[in-house]
């Protein structure tokens, strides 16, 4: 018998809850290790792209793939027609990976087992909407997936276990990313596992050494060259691939960059200025910093597709003594 006298041989009855690619691992691995979702629960569909075509969300799709039921409530909350139909299904447990609203008390109160929550980060720091992102941005070697009970406030239910996870200097948001969606599935397994077979434990957070990793706002993405370097390469890995950090030409236009390393140069007197160009290989743009320089190898000019710096540099679009400045 596991707890509250489940039957090792019955399976939990699962409502799955999620949205954008990060959620589709775990609903993948849940389905592909034979745990019964009866619901997959994630938000309207939406015009998407520059085409404003009506896309299916990444969870949806994969939902349907698997032959899973899909509701797409507009709002959770306040929602009578929604309840019903999670009472019709009467789930033993609710799994979220970034479902994207916040779940009001009457759903996280229904499952026998709770609402289990996988979150991107080692809980209590970086609660929030970005903490991968900002993990990244503020130079941390080590972040995880915290698997943990939601409760009513924002990322502070009690935690299950922490699943860590390397920041390795190749990383980037892409990256690591995808990193953790596959280790979320392994999380939100293990927890089922844990509520079966009565093993499962909870750990209240420490809001004393708590951090908000707030959204990612415009004006978190200009790269002000008077930083240090190190900093500015953080700020670059973090954005990459999307949103991108951004500054602009000595005439006026947009350039993003997608990649950047550390650069053996010595700075030049003006933070932001080209210290050097190469069109060799994948290029270099190697810009000035507060305390060194950055070689810059992927850039995404306005109105273009990503490139390599040598083809930004082939097109004559850069010279050495120009200034970068948004």
């Amino acid at each position: 018998m596991g707890i509250r006298g489940i039957e090792m041989t019955e399976k939990l009855k699962v409502i799955y809850m999620g949205t954008p690619d990060f959620a589709v691992p775990p609903l993948k691995r849940l389905i592909a290790d034979g745990y019964d979702v009866r619901l997959v629960v994630t938000q309207p569909d939406k015009a998407r792209d520059r085409g404003k075509k009506v896309q299916a969300t990444p969870v949806k799709a994969a939902a349907l793939e698997a032959g899973i039921e899909v509701a797409q409530p507009e709002k959770v909350k306040n929602n009578a027609e929604f309840f019903e139909e999670i009472k019709e299904i009467a789930p033993d447990i609710i799994i979220v990976a970034a479902y994207g609203k916040i779940l009001p008390k009457y759903v996280l109160d229904y499952p026998k087992y709770g609402c289990v929550n996988a979150h991107g980060s080692i809980l209590p720091k970086y609660r929030g909407a970005s903490p991968i992102q900002r993990a990244i941005i503020d130079g941390e070697k080590v972040t995880g997936i915290t698997a943990m009970y939601m409760a009513e406030g924002l990322d502070t239910g009690d935690i299950i276990k922490i699943y860590p996870c390397d920041i390795t200097p190749d990383d980037d948001f892409g990256s690591l990313h995808d990193k953790l969606a596959n280790l979320a599935g392994v999380a939100m397994c293990d927890v089922i596992d844990m509520t079966e077979n009565g093993t499962i434990t909870r750990t209240k957070q420490d809001d004393e050494k708590s951090s908000y990793a707030a959204k990612i706002e415009k004006e978190d993405t200009v790269i002000d060259f008077t930083k240090n370097a190190e900093d500015i390469v953080n700020l670059v890995r973090g954005l990459s691939p999307a949103p991108l950090a951004v500054t602009r030409t000595p005439d006026g236009k947009l350039l993003k960059l997608t990649h950047a390393r550390l650069s053996d140069m010595a700075k030049t007197d003006n933070a932001g200025e080209v210290a050097a160009l190469s069109d060799k290989g994948e290029g270099e743009i190697v810009l000035s910093c507060g305390d060194g320089c950055i070689s810059v190898t992927g850039v995404v000019p306005e109105g273009k597709k990503p490139m390599k710096s040598a083809d930004y540099i082939r097109g004559r679009r850069i010279s050495v003594g120009d200034i970068l400045k948004y």
